[in-house]
Parts: C-alpha cells; structure tokens; sequence
C-alpha cells in the first residue's frame, strides 16, 4: 500500500510538469480546477484544527506542490483562452458570474482579492515565518539548558529528553522552512497579475487578428475569461494563503481554532451585552434605523443568555468534580502522604467569625496578617510563614485558636458586636458588660456594647474591636514562638538573602567555620529571648570572629548579645531614662559559678533543688513588687552566669528578661531596685 501511495505521488508531480507543455481538454481542465479548489480548503480546515504547527509539519511542502500546481493550470488556461478562446466551463462560470455582465467590475473584484492576497496575507505571513524562524533558532540554545537541567534534577528520563530535542529541532526545521516557502507564495501572487495582462491584452489581440471577432465581442469574451481564470487561481491561493497566515501566528495550545475562539473570545457575557446595547442606540439615535440593529442586538443578548447559562452549569459541574476528585484522593493510599504536611501557622475559627475574614462582609483579617508579617519583620527580622486561615465547624461558633507546627499554642471567644475594653486599674462601676479575659496578655476586660463605648474611653478604659484582638493575641504568640518558626531552610533564605549585599562575609562564615544549622541554632536562640536578629551584619560578623574558637551555641549566642548591646539597650530603656534592674547577688552569683559542669558535649548547669527554689521564690517576690508598682521586671547579672541563670528561669518566668553588664552601652545608668541573694 505504501508503494501504490509513493508512486501516487511521483505521478502526480510529473503530472503537474507536464500540465505546462501538454495541452489537455476543456473538461479535464474543470476537474483540475475543481480539485485545486478542494484541495485549497482541505489545507485550510486542516490548519484550523491542528492544535500546534508540529501537526501540520508537510504544510511547507504543500504549499510549494499546491503552488506549482495552480501555475500549471494558469498556463493550461491561458493556452486555451489565446488558442481556443474557451477555457472550460468552470472559468466561464467564474467569470459570467462575478461580471454580472459587467467586466470592469469583475477586473476590479479581481485586483482587490490579489491585493488583499498579496500586500495583507502573503506579506504577513512572511514576516511572520521569518520572525518566528529567528526566534526559534535564538531560543534553541535556550531550550537545550533546560531539557539537560530537567533531566540532571531526574524530572525526565533520556527517552522524554529525546523526545524534546527532537521537537525543537523539527520546530526550527518547520519555521525555516516556512520562511522560504512563503517566498513562492508572494511569487504566485506577481505571476497572477503578469499572467492575467497577458490574457486579457493578448486575448484581445488574438481575437480580433486572428479570430475575426469584432471589438465588442473580443472585449467581452476575453475579459470574462481572463476575469474567471483569474478568480479560479485566486481564490485557492487566497485560502493557501490564509492558511499559511493561520498555521505561524498560532501557539500551541488545548484545542483547534474553533474551539480557541469560542473559548476565550466569547468568555465574557457582559461584554456581548455592551455590543448589543450600543447596536440598540446606533439603531434609536442614528439613520440607520432600528430595524437593522434590533434583531442582531436581540441575537446577541440571547447569546449572552445563554453563555452565561452554560458557564455557571459549567462551574458547577467542575466544582463537582473537583469534589469528587477530592474524594477520591482521600480514599486512594497514596493520599495518606498529604497528611504528612503541617502549616507552620494556622488560624482556625468558628462559623460565627466568618466575617472577620469575609471581605465581602467587610472583614480585614487578610489585611491586618500582612501587616503582622510587615511588624515581625521590622522587629524582629524573622520573615514569618504564610499563615494558613480556615474555619472549623468543630469550634464554638464565636470561638478561634491559633496553632504553630499543629499544636495549639493560644485561642480565645469574640463577641463581634462589641467591644473589649480593659480596665485601667480602677473599675467604673457605671460600665458594665461580659466579664472575660483579654487573650494575648491575660488582663481582666469586659465585652461593651456600642452604646458605652464611648463612656468607657472617657473613664480610661482601652477599647478595641474584635479584629485588633485578634490581631494583638496573633502578634505576641508569633513573637512568643519565633524561635520555633526558624527552621534551617528559613535561615537559608536568610543567607541567601545577604550573600546578595555581603557576599564575602557569607563566603568566609558559611560553611567554612559554620554550618547553616550551628547559624540557625544561634538565631533561635536570640529570638527565644526576644532579641532581633534584622542586624544580620552584625551577627554574622561576630560569628565569623567566634566561630573559629568554638562551635558551642550558647556561647556564640553570648558574643552576639554583646555585639548587639546597642540594639539591646535601646530595646529596654528610652533614651536618657533610667534602667531599673533586679541583680543578681554575689553569693547567688558564686553559687551558680560553681555549679557549672564542663563536659565534652559542653557545659551545664547542675544546681541543687532546695537552691533552685529559693531562688525561684527571691526572684518572684522581687518581680511581683516591680509588676504590682507597673514597672518592667529586668533581671541584670554578670556575663559569665547570664545564659545560666536564664536556663533555670525561663521555664516558668519565659517573659523575663535577663540581661548582663556587657550587654548595655556605657552610657545608660542603671538604678538597681531589688537584689537577689541565696
């Protein structure tokens, strides 16, 4: 069968050389003509159903044996028209019926298809070819990067990288090639209007010389001939043309042309709506009259109808399915693997607090999270983790909690129609309300009504809505557990972030002297007291002098807070205030000195309990006195026992600061309100 399709061709090329010299009869010349025609709009439907240029990769091909074929025809029918003054029924018929028995308007009809063949689709689509062939060969280098890197990172296998190289191959192939094919089309076009002259002047020539017909007669038969040869050529060439056109401004995409069009063209309703409202005032307010505008306006809003029917069955209908998509995935095994993944911040409420996220319903929760995320970043340098929101309808419908790595770490109930004001320290018996417990610092406060809002911020009250509650609780806990946010991989985004500022500084720390984890433990733990590590210079500065001496964490962590002792200064004291300080005693001091124990894991502290408690129960009276006078609680101690003392505390007093000498600039003076002794 393959040998009958290959000489088919062979026959069918020679068969088109010789229409040129062979002169073949009038009835043979219609078949031709017919199927030149055919053939025309089978390539033309063919490059509107072909989803990428690839699929109609013989297009370049076609386009020279569909152009040589149609100048053999010309030449059959230009030697019947100046030999016989016939050329078939076919070109008659063209001919007759495009004149209307009128041949200066079938010659004009004429020119207008060859110019429109010629300076509009020919031209474009060669200027098209040739761009996308440059384009494509520039990119080619491009291409092969990024098949070679998909294959090294394992995305591929050789097969499907093969496959790839040899599809950008064949498209470089496909649009030079069509670079130089559309030359033969722009050539056809010239040879169309050369070849019609000839008819038509020496037709007329050969008329009246040789054939004895008189003016009249040989103006007329040879126009109407050479106009139907003429249009039988052109309209062929016009479809080739158009399809050419089609097949090198077309990407790749889903679908056919039909379907492309359809699909993103009629993909607004509202639009076909505007169209149709301003047929309907060309109609009302122009001479046009309604009569021609109404119906097609009409035509249009009765499909925009019924788009828009068929767009919210289609919604649906996906929704559907992504339902059972959804479904299915959990019943499938290899579901079990998304369980795994934990967001490293949720927000969960219950139904009743829908609208503080609704911004439909003018909730600004969305907008107050940026703005969280924009202050911990400004505060604490910490760049925070997209912080997951969704409702659960296991809640209390005015209830929310908050969870860090899945664990519930803080939650609380919003009254969303009132207001929570907290006391200043002397109660108005006039303002009256819900008893609760403000969430973020555990403050007694009442749930107001509108109505005594006003009253109460007259008697000192501090009055927030609901979304600042939330907001408020959501910061702390966030400043609370930063440290546990700070992974190695946010601390790698951190590196690279500065290597692009200071990268000799990164170059000489990472990961000759430390690694990214030693980093990330360094930066935790400065976070766990509430110190902001934003100055990365300065940390990883103080890293690059330490590191080489040890590789203990909580000692780096030392020499960084005493490299950041401005930063911590301010952080603590205003300017020209002073600092007002609980110390640490000598005796507790050597205490604890001499309860450090050195081992090769690094060192510890080993203190007695009844020590151990005596302590927690000096320091909570020492603190309490200072809470109870509205005074910031400061723990200040030498710099060899502060991480220590720190250890023993911060289980039960997180919040306290404990800060060493070293760790103040000179300049602040420090009032010493209290001391702790064993």
């Amino acid at each position: 069968m393959k040998k009958y399709k290959d000489l088919f061709i062979l026959v069918g090329i020679i068969g088109i050389v010789l229409l040129m010299i062979v002169p073949i009869p009038p009835l043979l010349l219609d078949i031709l003509l017919i199927i030149n025609i055919s053939i025309a709009l089978m390539i033309l439907l063919v490059a509107m159903n072909t989803k990428e240029a690839l699929q109609f990769s013989i297009f370049p091909a076609m386009l020279l044996i569909t152009t040589l074929f149609r100048l053999a025809l010309n030449v059959s029918t230009t030697k019947l028209i100046l030999g016989h003054a016939e050329a078939g029924d076919v070109v008659a018929t063209f001919g007759s019926w495009v004149s209307q028995g009128q041949p200066v308007v079938g010659f004009i009809v004429f020119l207008i298809l060859v110019v429109v063949q010629f300076i509009v689709i020919t031209k474009g689509s060669e200027r098209v070819a040739e761009v996308a062939a440059r384009f494509t060969l520039d990119a080619m280098p491009g291409k092969q990067m990024s098949i070679d890197a998909d294959l090294n990172a394992g995305l591929i296998n050789e097969q499907q990288a093969r496959e790839r190289r040899t599809k950008i191959e064949r498209e470089a192939d496909f649009y030079g090639a069509m670079d130089g094919a559309s030359k033969f089309v722009k050539g056809d076009a010239i040879a169309s209007i050369i070849i019609l002259l000839i008819n038509l002047i020496g037709g007329f020539i050969i008329g009246m010389s040789i054939h004895g017909m008189a003016f009249d007669k040989a103006l007329s038969t040879y126009s109407i001939l050479t106009i139907g040869d003429g249009l039988v050529s052109q309209i062929p060439a016009l479809l080739i043309s158009t399809a050419a056109g089609l097949i090198v401004t077309r990407a790749s995409s889903e679908g056919n042309l039909a379907e492309d069009i359809t699909g993103q063209l009629f993909t607004y309703p509202k639009l076909i709506y505007i169209v149709a409202g301003t047929l309907t005032l060309l109609g009302l307010f122009t001479p046009i009259g309604p009569w021609t505008t109404l119906p097609f306006a009409g035509l249009l809003v009765f499909a925009g109808r019924r788009m828009q029917k068929n767009m919210n069955l289609k919604a649906i209908q996906q929704e559907i399915q992504e339902e059972e998509q959804q479904i299915e995935e959990v019943r499938s095994p290899e579901s079990v693997i998304n369980l795994l993944q934990v967001d490293p911040i949720e927000f969960e409420f219950g139904y009743g607090l829908i609208p503080l996220a609704d911004t439909g319903q003018g909730g600004d929760l969305l907008d107050r999270i940026i703005m969280i995320r924009r202050q911990c970043a400004l505060e604490l340098g910490l760049v925070v983790p997209v912080i997951r929101i969704r409702d659960n309808i296991q809640l209390k419908p005015n209830e929310y909690v908050i969870k860090i790595k899945g664990n519930l770490v803080g939650g609380g109930e919003l009254l969303l129609n009132h207001y929570l004001a907290m006391s200043p320290g002397m109660d108005d018996d006039t303002i009256t309300g819900i008893e609760t417990q403000e969430p973020a610092f555990g403050l007694p406060a009442l749930w107001i009504d509108e109505s005594t809002k006003d009253r109460a911020e007259l008697s000192g009250y501090t009055v927030v809505d609901p979304p600042s509650v939330v907001a408020t609780h959501l910061t702390e806990l966030i400043k609370k557990h930063a440290h546990e946010l700070l992974g190695r991989q946010e601390t790698k985004a951190l590196v690279d972030n500065l290597r692009e500022s200071y990268a000799v500084l990164v170059d000489e720390l990472i990961p000759s002297v430390l690694s990214i984890g030693d980093v990330q433990k360094v930066l935790a733990k400065l976070l766990r007291e509430k110190i902001s590590i934003r100055d990365l210079v300065t940390i990883f500065e103080t890293l690059a002098d330490y590191g080489t001496y040890t590789k203990d964490p909580d000692v780096l962590t030392e020499y960084v807070r005493q490299a950041l002792s401005r930063q911590i200064t301010q952080q603590y004291t205003q300017q020209g205030e002073t600092m007002r300080v609980i110390t640490v005693g000598p005796t507790l001091e050597k205490k604890i000195a001499e309860s450090v124990q050195q081992t090769e894991q690094g060192s510890f502290l080993a203190l007695d309990p009844v020590s151990t408690q005596t302590l927690f129960q000096k320091l909570s009276e020492q603190i309490n006195r200072l809470l109870q006078s509205g005074q910031q609680p400061i723990v200040l101690t030498s710099p060899t026992i502060r991480m220590y003392l720190r250890q023993i505390i911060e289980r039960s007093m997180q919040d306290i600061p404990v800060l060493s000498y070293s760790e103040l600039e000179p300049n602040v003076e420090i009032q010493s309100v209290g001391v702790v002794n064993l």
